[in-house]
């Protein structure tokens, strides 16, 4: 029996694909010491990557996702355990047929090789499908299938070898130990210390949660909570099949995904597996499952309910009569697997909020374990991830995110959708509504679409505002195409051309409002900003925040309110990563709070914005007494408000931050007080997207990620401060050397496709040269399309990319791939000069 360590650098619970990869790339990072516990034996412990299916389709429209699994393919081919086999999705529907082209341009985005196929094609390839119940399919030839146990057990023994490894097998955690400390709000309250096992105590600083389905249940253990929820999936194998007795290896026909019926059939030696996400969601409380003792096959392997199943089988049958009808054939495995999912469909990689040293590598499946084990190794050692893994933070979700009434929620919507025509705007139905702003029953009244983000209903445009379309008729940019139209509205456009005329009022409640007090408020935000934020009370500072590697970690404003007193705004979507940022660099004499829930934010904007402010304050809100960069508080009606002269839409204008108690009251008085003025209501669709692209903004996540730089994004600034802030050091270079690439912005010459109807990119479309070629810079980064959406005051659909310097050329001529067609663009700007009021005149009026 192994002796059980009475101290470790890390404990890892979990020895399914993602906690052996995790070990192996600790290990390669240095780390001694490590111990991996798991309550079941080893090759195989029983947990979800004991019954994978085990094939990898490289296709995603997430970029991490496809980085994650582009990542972890390279790790499975290293250690000789990836077959490819190549892989078909079949569609039955029109609509099906136009998303695979879709699919098919994304590929093209990512350098994977696809092409749509047609019935015959896709025949010849796997012909046991009967190709008249399909219209056509594509094909990905770098599919594959991999021995995900096989490379579990190579990487964990190679740890094992370096001598940097304990393996107890058989070994059941029973506590996790966290000791009290001070904790900013919402944040960590104490740090991890010792894992309580079945074998013993040990002593620890770092516990990594890498047990799947299990991951919730451990979490609790240390007072945290883990946003996932085991869910079944269906999976049978019928065998013996005649047609694959002699066929070489574990696979040599294509796996096929029917993804009209929510299903795959993939070739597993003789017999064939058949899978489904069809059946309604199954969900399993952590808790609920089966012990090792008490489990037939393993515990998340679980009694298979066929009544879920039958109707997929038809289908399946329809799909490969002859083959899985055949009467020597028989269901010879059937289970009820279990896998995990999360509200956001990503996983959970990185330091928790609730403790320090209490990690998370939980809800990756076998496409992108490795990845994860090789991110989160990254993290631990105090490096940026190889792959950008912002989106799967663990810190990322709020306190609601991460109810078990929400996760379960999500889980059941989003299950069905697993293969489902996924439009890039489509809204969550369930758990809504959960976060309203005090104005929420008057944008109601107003008509509002909302979309949601964190929670928040977020107005997007409103009915009312229908009446602007005749005034605005012709400049619309209308889309008559069902997919552009989807999730959209023409009243977008023209509210924006109404607040480049007069005035709108905005909705930002969704906005993270944190505070850095103290003593040591100032040094706290100087190590975290680029800009200078060493200013005058009242001064309101625009700023990125960095990576040791000088990528982008957020992207900001910060108002210094006292010489000891910073707020920081920032994107609802990223509120609870940024919050973690900071708390996990504040110094000495320094407190972070989080006031989202305390404050509400209006904003006023348009060049009659002015107008309106001052018909409804006694305080001097002219260009003299409240400059364009400051903040002060001022007096509306009966309530003290903050008033922020910035602008993110390109008018002259202020951000109002009231007492959220008092918003309602705010926005009713700033609302009576602009209908003179030619006041309406603006949504988010103008605030995020055309007002936005106009002015060329770059957004977080978007065009600023931690793969491209400030020189490349063309926002540098004149001077570098004296202080040091985090980054500093690879800025400098980064500003000696000619970036390989640049964000532009493009117009799209002309929208017509081949039938003649006029199509609009929405994002993440690749960009090409005109003879056809991907455009790919110095440092083999693709270009694609960032950000997308109308310029109706320049009456041009805009995108934005990065261009590999020889192309980014202002005027140079190029191509965007939208839906297999090809559309001309051009490059309007190879700078940060905006399309739309060039010289900032209007923003500083």
């Amino acid at each position: 029996m192994t002796e059980t360590p009475a101290r470790a650098s890390a404990v890892i619970i979990g020895a399914g694909i993602v906690g052996n990869s995790l070990v192996h790339h600790l290990a390669l990072l240095g780390w001694r010491d490590l111990v991996l516990v798991d309550k079941g034996p080893m090759p195989n412990p029983g947990g979800s990557t004991g019954h994978a299916s085990n094939f990898i389709v490289p296709i995603e429209y997430s970029k991490m996702m496809f980085e994650l699994t582009e990542d972890s393919t390279a790790q499975y081919k290293e250690l000789g355990v990836f077959t490819e086999s190549g892989g078909i999705e079949v569609a039955r529907t029109p609509e099906r047929m136009i998303e695979l082209r879709r699919r098919c341009s994304q590929a093209k985005s990512w350098g994977i090789p696809a092409e749509v196929i047609t019935p015959g094609e896709v025949n010849k390839l796997v012909p046991y499908l009967d190709e008249s119940v399909i219209l056509g399919g594509a094909h990905f030839p770098t599919v594959g299938v991999v021995d995900s146990l096989r490379a579990g057990t190579l990487m964990r023994e190679e740890a094992q070898r370096s001598g940097a490894l304990t393996v107890l097998a058989g070994t059941e955690v029973l506590g996790i130990t966290v000791s009290d400390s001070a904790s900013w709000a919402g944040g960590a309250g104490g740090r991890v210390r010792g894992v309580t096992t079945s074998a013993g105590e040990i002593a620890t600083d770092n516990v990594v949660i890498c047990c799947g389905v299990w991951s919730p249940r451990i979490a609790r253990m240390a007072g945290a909570r883990l946003a996932l929820t085991p869910i079944v999936h269906q999976m049978i194998s019928v065998g013996p099949i005649a047609l694959f007795a002699d066929t070489p290896g574990e696979i040599y026909y294509p796996i096929v995904r029917d993804v009209d019926t929510n299903m795959y059939e993939r070739q597993h030696g003789g017999d064939m597996e058949v899978g489904s996400y069809a059946h309604r969601p199954i969900i399993v409380a952590p808790d609920e499952i089966p012990s090792i003792e008490e489990s037939v096959l393993s515990p998340t392997e679980m009694p298979f309910t066929q009544e879920d199943f039958d109707p997929q089988l038809e289908q399946a049958l329809e799909l490969m009569p002859e083959l899985l009808g055949d009467e020597r054939a028989g269901i010879r495995y059937a289970i009820n697997g279990l896998i995990s999912m999360t509200p956001d469909g990503h996983p959970l990689l990185g330091e928790m909020p609730e403790a320090r040293g209490l990690w998370a590598a939980a809800a990756s499946w076998i496409k992108e374990g490795p990845g994860c084990g090789r991110a989160v190794a990254e993290l631990m050692s105090g490096r940026v991830p190889t792959v950008d893994v912002h989106e799967a933070d663990a810190a990322r979700l709020y306190p609601h995110q991460r109810t078990v009434a929400h996760v379960r929620a999500r889980a059941r919507e989003g299950f069905n959708k697993m293969y489902g025509i996924v439009h890039p705007a489509e809204q969550w139905e369930s758990s809504r509504p959960t976060r309203v702003s005090p104005m929420y029953e008057r944008e109601r009244s107003l008509g509002a679409f909302c979309y949601e983000t964190v929670g928040w209903e977020r107005p997007f445009w409103y009915a009312s505002n229908a009446g602007l379309l005749e005034r605005y008729a012709g400049r619309l940019m209308d889309r008559a195409a069902e997919w552009e139209s989807r999730w959209w509205s023409p009243i977008i456009n023209a509210e924006h051309l109404a607040m480049r005329d007069a005035c709108g009022l905005v909705d930002l409640s969704a906005f993270a409002v944190l505070e850095i007090s103290g003593p040591g408020a100032l040094e706290a935000v100087q190590t975290l900003s680029v800009a200078q934020l060493n200013v005058a009370v009242g001064r309101v500072v625009y700023t990125s925040w960095l990576d040791d590697n000088g990528g982008f970690r957020a992207d900001l404003t910060v108002m210094r309110l006292a010489p000891d007193r910073f707020r920081v705004v920032t994107g609802g979507a990223t509120g609870m990563s940024d919050a973690k940022w900071i708390a996990d660099h504040l110094p000495s004499g320094a407190f972070l709070a989080d006031l989202t829930s305390a404050w509400t934010t209006i904003g006023l904007w348009g060049p009659r914005a002015r107008d309106v402010l001052a018909s409804v304050t006694a305080d001097d809100v002219s260009h003299a007494g409240f400059a364009f960069g400051t903040c002060r508080e001022i007096e509306i009606g009966g309530s003290v408000v903050l008033a922020s002269r910035i602008s993110y839409v390109g008018e002259l204008g202020w951000e109002l931050h009231v007492p959220i108690e008092q918003g309602a009251r705010v926005w009713d008085t700033v609302w009576q007080a602009g209908q003179p003025h030619g006041l309406v209501p603006v949504g988010i669709g103008v605030y995020g997207t055309t007002g936005r692209l106009e002015k060329g903004y770059r957004a977080f996540g978007f065009e600023l990620t931690p793969d491209y730089t400030l020189v490349e994004a063309g926002m540098t600034r004149p001077k570098v401060k004296e202080q040091a802030f985090i980054g500093k050091d690879a800025y400098l270079r980064q500003r000696a050397e000619e970036p390989c690439a640049v964000m532009c912005t493009l117009t799209v010459d002309s929208n017509e496709s081949s039938d003649g109807s006029l199509r609009y990119m929405l994002g993440g479309e690749p960009i090409l040269s005109v003879s056809g070629e991907r455009l790919v810079d110095a440092k083999g980064r693709p270009s694609y399309v960032t950000s997308a959406g109308s310029g109706p005051s320049v009456g041009k659909h805009l995108l934005m990319a990065y261009l590999p310097a020889p192309q980014a050329v202002e005027g140079g001529s190029l191509l965007v791939e939208y839906m297999g067609e090809a559309y001309p663009v051009t490059v309007a700007r190879a700078s940060a000069t905006p399309l739309f009021d060039p010289a900032n005149e209007r923003i500083r009026s």
